[in-house]
């Protein structure tokens, strides 16, 4: 079994035409249900994901183990996107999505590392202060997991698609997470 203290990760631009083949097998498997894509068809992916490349305020990147792409990362301005009117955005908050996708081989312990890579990248911008997470109630998994890493849960939150856990993770709060 790979250790997980061993996994290095980078981070490249995702290219929505490109990528599309492998974020439409990711969005539609059953571990992407939170995802609210299971019925998209490979140009409902295509269109989504040119639309957030066109966009200012969002950004997608591919999260690359060894070179080959192993989830993906959504960054977003709250104060334009995702949560706007839902709460009061401070300066340096950024939004944050993730997913990894269903493996015939898992490895213990690589989603943890997946969501500390994701942050610590968030947090190499000096401008990033807070990082925002608006999950699913429903999902207890990433809940245990923000937790692990310093989120800290504020309150529910209902938004157009789904009733969420408005959660923050200050830098602070994750250096202290995963420093232990």
């Amino acid at each position: 079994m790979t250790s997980t203290t061993t996994l290095s990760f980078t981070f490249r631009p995702l290219d929505p035409l490109q990528d599309a083949e492998l974020l439409h097998s990711w969005l539609t498997h059953p571990k992407g249900a939170y995802w609210m894509m299971q019925d998209a068809r490979l140009e409902d992916v295509e269109r989504a994901y040119m639309e957030v490349a066109a966009d200012e305020h969002q950004r997608a990147l591919l999260g690359l183990h060894d070179g080959v792409p192993a989830f993906l990362m959504e960054q977003y301005d709250p104060v334009h996107r995702e949560l706007v009117g839902l709460y009061e955005p401070e300066p340096g908050d950024v939004g944050m999505h993730f997913l990894v996708p269903a493996t015939g081989t898992p490895v213990s312990g690589f989603t943890r590392a997946v969501i500390t890579a994701v942050l610590a990248h968030l947090f190499e911008d000096p401008h990033t202060a807070r990082v925002v997470v608006e999950p699913d109630v429903d999902n207890k998994a990433v809940h245990a997991l923000n937790e692990a890493v310093g989120f800290v849960p504020e309150r529910e939150i209902q938004k157009p698609e789904k009733r969420a856990l408005l959660s923050f993770c200050t830098r602070e709060q994750f250096e202290r997470a995963v420093s232990i």
